[in-house]
């Protein structure tokens, strides 16, 4: 089965996750207000670390053989 691609990109919730920030630097929020919008503030950046860690593993994926070329091995998805 074909790996499911994030509904948005990194850059879209790392930007999110800033948003948040700024509102909740403004301390305009009530304080369950700000605990949502914090929540959702961890959500964005875990999505960011998934973003990440699957780029990672597809770069470790790149081996040099012994002529010196590159070649690339398929990569299990994360469980």
């Amino acid at each position: 089965m074909a790996a499911k691609k994030p509904e948005k990109s990194f850059e879209e919730h790392l930007q999110e996750a800033e948003a948040i920030v700024r509102e909740l630097e403004s301390g305009s929020l009530p304080l369950e207000d700000s605990i949502a919008r914090y929540e959702k503030a961890v959500g964005a950046l875990k999505q960011c670390h998934a973003i990440l860690d699957a780029a990672e593993k597809r770069i470790e994926a790149l081996t040099r053989r012994a002529d010196g070329t590159l070649e690339t091995k398929p990569l299990e998805p994360p469980a």
